[in-house]
């Protein structure tokens, strides 16, 4: 690993941590302007858009045929359907809690890589048991049992997170932020005609903190959080690419409680902090066989 990337690799896992743990808020924000196939829609299309506008002006090459149909099925599981139904379930469900559910994801992609030839070492699998150990803490908070819709929208929406998260090493993808550029286009060329195919409309006055809170889950939330993500997974273990499921949590639940009023009782609290001995274990661990 040369130094390039031993810089890279904090500064995409902060991103991921600490900016996708604020879009859960952003969204919340957001929805009551615009639907949320809508809003997922218009935030990728915008986002990929941006991002291959600024490739192509550097001189990027295009992807091959065989690598935008892999980018496609990527943009659709993740994007379309994972940060799709993450909308849907924060109609009604509070952004922390919301993100609490996706502290899941990291135990379903490494049971799902081990159907692929994936081995998880001792420590991340005790790394992941403790974050689903934090999990159990949280979900004895009683906020989450009023919402078994979310609840089950959110589930989903792990599992197709995990899928991806699984195939996409193993695909030909193209090479650096290309890669996330036509992901993000695809998942918004597909989420926009779910959206009027599902009834869903673009406002015609939407609120002006729903325009800042768009604007923001397109540059920070889509252009460098999963830039950020695509290049991890690439580069790192899956179980550490996916810890940002393990700490979005914790800046949700905070910034909800902070800036939206959103209870944080004490099995909140707690499972917080199991969940962080967990995020760290699973670091050490893939340290150990990089």
């Amino acid at each position: 690993m040369n130094a390039r990337h031993t810089l890279l690799i904090p500064l995409c896992l902060a991103a991921t941590w600490l900016v996708w743990g604020s879009t859960y808020l952003a969204i919340k924000y957001a929805l009551p302007s615009f639907p949320p196939y809508v809003l997922s829609g218009t935030r990728y299309l915008l986002a990929g858009g941006l991002l291959l506008a600024f490739l192509k002006w550097r001189g990027a090459a295009w992807p091959t045929g065989r690598q935008l149909g892999n980018t496609a099925l990527i943009g659709f599981l993740m994007l379309t359907l994972g940060n799709g139904m993450t909308c849907m379930a924060e109609q009604t469900m509070p952004s922390g809690a919301a993100a609490l559910i996706v502290a899941g994801t990291p135990l379903l992609t490494v049971v799902l890589s081990q159907f692929l030839g994936g081995r998880a070492s001792r420590l991340e699998w005790c790394g992941i048991a403790l974050g689903m150990v934090g999990m159990v803490l949280i979900n004895l908070d009683a906020s989450l049992a009023e919402d078994p819709r979310g609840v089950g929208l959110m589930l989903a929406a792990c599992l197709a997170w995990a899928i991806a998260s699984v195939l996409m090493p193993r695909l030909d993808l193209p090479a650096g932020p290309m890669s996330a550029a036509m992901q993000m286009l695809a998942g918004g060329l597909i989420s926009l005609p779910l959206a009027l195919l599902g009834g869903e409309r673009f406002p015609e006055s939407p609120q002006p903190q729903a325009i800042a809170a768009l604007a923001y889950l397109i540059v920070f939330g889509s252009i460098v959080g999963y830039s950020a993500f695509v290049w991890l997974l690439r580069n790192v273990r899956p179980s550490l690419a996916s810890s940002s499921s393990y700490v979005n949590p914790v800046v949700a639940l905070l910034l909800g409680g902070l800036v939206a009023d959103e209870a944080v009782g004490w099995p909140l609290l707690a499972g917080m902090g199991v969940i962080l001995a967990g995020v760290a274990l699973i670091g050490w661990a893939s340290a150990r066989r990089a």
